[in-house]
């Protein structure tokens, strides 16, 4: 037992010696319940519809003040108010609207006749549970202006609400497949930009590759891009095996492929740049491998892979506002859902760049030799 004791004695120090393991052991069960907790099933708010007036009539400025009333009270949408259906259009389908309410000419005239009035809901239906949430507040909102009329012998009377879906139908598999596209290339970057440049530093070969003539810029240059290259291969791999499973119309497209590999390169720069600056002042091997469970939590769910941020509380959002899965995710989710060009992902790329740019002079300068 003396023999035992002194295994385990041993064990208990060195377990000791690691603060960061201790830390990560304790904290990530608490951390997990928090942020998954709160990724799945909020109330979806803060959705920006399109409300174009075509009509200017008295009911349809009661109409609009009826849609105000309840984005001031309820907080689901947020009417912006938009003078050409193309404009407010193209910019639902480059993703700066969640729909667009359409409110046709001659509506007044029609409503005051009791001739079968209508208005139209325009949904980005490549995300469900938005789509069902506007779904739900705008019928509500069509029964609310109704509500006076309810009590008339002519049905006909009332608004009516067509919903109207701008793309095919969705399914969930589909709606995932940007998130573990994202994850894939995030797996490969922390095996090879994490766990193996942490394992080789121990060993000492990183002081071996010093000693050539090999720059310390160089060097970085060199594990960062054999990490990229690692990564890349990963998600061209799942963007072609996973489109295939989860049925994505015409995933090979010349136009649409080059897309997606332009947003894949970008999106593994910018992860490994990110693995390498977490890494670059860590020694013990076992710190990336108790780390990296925080980080898919702290990563992927902020980032609306799996549930729309609108129903994320403004902590977390914060947390989405700088988390390179969001604008990844969300690039891949416009190539793939609604198979858009750049111009709806420009932003998404001007961030990872500047993201892995940043990443990766801050990751320069940490960097340093050991003996």
């Amino acid at each position: 037992m003396h023999r035992t004791w002194a295994i385990i004695e041993r064990e208990l120090r060195r377990f000791r010696r690691s603060p960061t393991l201790i830390l990560m052991s304790l904290v990530m069960p608490v951390v997990q319940m928090v942020v998954l907790g709160y990724a799945f099933g909020g109330q979806v708010k803060r959705l920006k519809v399109g409300l174009v007036d075509q009509d200017g009539g008295v009911p349809a400025v009661r109409l609009h003040e009826l849609s105000n009333a309840v984005a001031a009270n309820a907080g689901t949408f947020q009417p912006l108010a938009y003078h050409d259906v193309g404009t407010a259009l193209t910019d639902l389908r480059n993703g700066h609207l969640n729909g667009v309410l359409t409110i046709p000419p001659g509506f007044s005239r029609r409503t005051l006749e009791g001739n079968d009035p209508r208005i139209a809901l325009i949904e980005d239906n490549t995300d469900n549970f938005v789509s069902a949430s506007l779904a739900a507040a705008f019928n509500g909102l069509v029964q609310a202006y109704n509500q006076p009329a309810a009590t008339s012998d002519r049905i006909a009377r009332q608004t009516a609400l067509d919903v109207v879906e701008m793309y095919p139908y969705v399914p969930y598999i589909q709606y995932l497949l940007p998130g573990s596209i994202t994850m894939a290339i995030f797996m490969m970057v922390m095996i090879g930009g994490g766990i193996i440049f942490v394992d080789d530093k121990a060993r000492g070969l990183h002081e071996g590759y010093l000693v050539t003539p090999i720059t310390r810029l160089e060097l970085i240059l060199g594990f960062n891009l054999s990490g990229a290259i690692k990564a890349v291969m990963a998600g061209v791999v799942l963007v072609i095996v996973g489109s295939i499973i989860a049925g994505v119309p015409n995933p090979l497209d010349p136009l649409r492929f080059l897309r997606l590999l332009v947003v894949v390169i970008i999106t593994a720069v910018a992860l490994v740049s990110f693995m390498f600056l977490l890494m670059v002042r860590v020694d013990d091997p076992l710190v990336p491998r108790a780390t990296f469970g925080l980080l898919n939590t702290f990563l992927y769910f902020p980032s609306g892979a799996v549930y729309p941020q609108q129903a994320f509380p403004g902590w977390m959002r914060a947390i989405a506002k700088v988390d390179p899965f969001t604008y990844a995710v969300h690039a891949l989710k416009s190539l793939l859902l609604k198979n858009t060009g750049f111009a709806a992902i420009g932003l998404d790329l001007l961030y990872l760049t500047v993201f892995a740019v940043v990443s990766m002079t801050a990751a320069t300068l940490l960097f340093r030799r050991t003996l």
